[in-house]
């Protein structure tokens, strides 16, 4: 039984809880509450930790002190969404409660460093509500201050919390309604009883370890692993090699590519190794290219090497830079769709993240994005409610001023990115931004992915819903009608412009003819239909 934990069992208890909650994500995200297809609570909170584990392993020292600053670091980088934000708050306060304990973390210690998570996370919500992740976090840290004065061992102390954590969980229908309506938990608390259990199963030997190196949430592809040199500040690895393998040995074995990838895990890092006993594709940044060629060479031939000094693309890169000098404001916003992308493009955006619903970008994602801007200070347009945090820890992570205007939709941030004005002030900028953006009326149209009553309205998987933010307003059976239907419970009588952005689901024909149906129900309001190709949404309208 354990009586303290040192910087090695603290490294397996850190890797442990995100491999439960790796593992149960789709469970974690089943439980949002609301149909639409979203639902990536537990994503974010595995990203979270993902990140976090991934900048431990990268650590060689074993001190408390050092897993501890690595954790932490990579919780926050990887933050994302308002679940994986506030989780990387609470491992924040439990790891600057427990880095100064190097002859070894006590019960009382590891209890304290709970509380001081539970308010950190708390301190990182404007305005906390109660039912959630964190009425789950605050009950953990009082009962893990009254388990410390009587639990002999971790392993008890432990089993203690997560099961008054347990108990508050399953309480959580009764303090948010419309969680009892769905007759589910809290996502987030769940996700969090998740942690704990793997910080338990770590001591008692009972999980194995998931390895996450090709766990990932799409297709990856090389390109997804490139550097944004302008970004760096330090390269570790300087060669970016690239290369196929053909033509395979018959001696060649599935084990033979797993081992392949671990040997470039060894010589560097941004390590793709995929396929099979046909071709195989690699990525590797190392410092020896020759040894991941020769370690492939073992496999079969060669082909389509290339190898980037990513080194000297970093200094040419700097130097132009250094020739034009920064300006004054930039702007970044948030958006998922090709269409989209050349909207704000068209309207002077300089960098444009790919993500959005299902797909929110960390802060570290966003603190890149604003390093390769050059500019002093730049405004950023999230353009979800659910991404709005990880933007405002962004700040955090970069020397750049960052300035998050909160939007919470496409037609809000398309509007507050044309209020700018560049011989404004920051403070005028924002003013100008944050009434354009009130007065916004937005909406939505996608799909239910589960049966349910929400905001009176009786929802069965696959129908049509119309939405206002996260109010559903129309359901049909038809994209074109529901549509209309939405349109018309938003519409204002002082609206002189309808614009609807439409997704990478509806073709240029269906569109075309959706708003001549709106320009015959709304004569003397001027409509517009824009390709958005946003994933999720039929159409994002716009009304002003």
């Amino acid at each position: 039984m354990s009586k303290t934990i040192d910087g090695s069992t603290l490294r397996k208890m850190f890797s442990s809880a995100f491999s439960l909650v790796e593992e149960n994500k789709k469970d974690i995200d089943a439980l949002n509450v609301f149909p639409v297809p979203d639902g990536d609570t537990g994503t974010n909170m595995s990203l979270t930790l993902k990140s976090a584990v991934s900048e431990m392993n990268a650590c060689d020292s074993n001190t408390v002190e050092s897993i501890c600053v690595a954790f932490n670091r990579g919780a926050l980088k990887g933050a994302r969404g308002n679940s994986g934000v506030i989780t990387s708050q609470i491992i924040k306060g439990i790891c600057s409660g427990l880095m100064a304990k190097e002859n070894g973390i006590l019960i009382k210690d590891f209890a304290k460093a709970i509380q001081t998570g539970a308010e950190m996370a708390y301190k990182a919500v404007t305005v906390p509500k109660e039912g959630t992740i964190l009425t789950i976090i605050k009950a953990m840290a009082e009962r893990a201050k009254q388990a410390s004065k009587s639990c002999k061992s971790f392993e008890e102390f432990f089993n203690d919390i997560i099961n008054h954590g347990e108990t508050t969980l399953q309480m959580t229908p009764d303090m948010l309604p419309v969680l009892k309506k769905a007759g589910v938990v809290d996502a987030g608390g769940r996700g969090l009883i998740y942690i704990f259990s793997g910080f338990y199963k770590a001591l008692t030997g009972e999980l194995t370890e998931v390895n996450f190196v090709n766990n990932v949430e799409k297709d990856v592809t090389s390109e997804d692993l490139h550097v944004n040199y302008q970004s760096l500040a330090d390269i570790k690895y300087a060669y970016c090699t690239e290369f196929f393998v053909i033509n395979i040995y018959e001696k060649t074995t599935d084990a033979d590519i797993n081992k392949l990838r671990s040997r470039l895990m060894e010589i560097g890092d941004c390590v793709l190794c995929i396929g099979d006993l046909q071709l195989i594709k690699v990525h590797v940044h190392t410092n020896e290219p020759n040894k991941a060629l020769g370690y492939a060479l073992q496999l079969g031939e060669l082909n389509g090497v290339k190898i980037e000094n990513m080194l000297e693309q970093n200094r040419q890169l700097r130097k132009q830079q250094e020739k034009t000098p920064a300006k004054e404001f930039g702007m970044i916003v948030v958006a998922a769709g090709k269409g989209l992308n050349n909207v704000f493009k068209d309207i002077d955006v300089d960098y444009v993240i790919s993500g959005g619903q299902t797909m929110n970008p960390s802060a570290n994602d966003i603190a890149t994005a604003a390093d390769s801007v050059n500019a002093k200070n730049i405004f950023v347009f999230p353009n979800n409610k659910n991404i709005i945090m990880s933007a405002m820890q962004a700040n955090d992570i970069t020397d750049k001023n960052l300035i998050v205007i909160p939007t919470t939709s496409i037609p809000e941030g398309v509007s507050a990115v044309l209020a700018f004005d560049a011989n404004s002030s920051i403070e005028e900028n924002k003013a100008n931004m944050m009434d354009v953006i009130a007065n916004v009326k937005s909406g939505s149209v996608t799909y239910a992915v589960r049966t349910t009553n929400v905001d009176g309205i009786n929802v069965k998987v696959g129908d049509i819903m119309g939405l206002d933010g996260h109010t559903v307003l129309t359901t049909g059976q038809e994209v074109g009608e529901t549509t209309i239907d939405l349109v018309k419970k938003i519409m204002t009588p002082d609206a002189s412009n309808l614009t609807l952005f439409y997704g990478e689901g509806v073709t240029e024909e269906d569109a075309n003819n959706l708003q001549t149906k709106l320009e015959e129900c709304f004569p003397d309001v001027d409509i517009s239909m824009v390709f958005g190709g946003q994933p999720v949404y039929y159409y994002i309208v716009s009304v002003e």
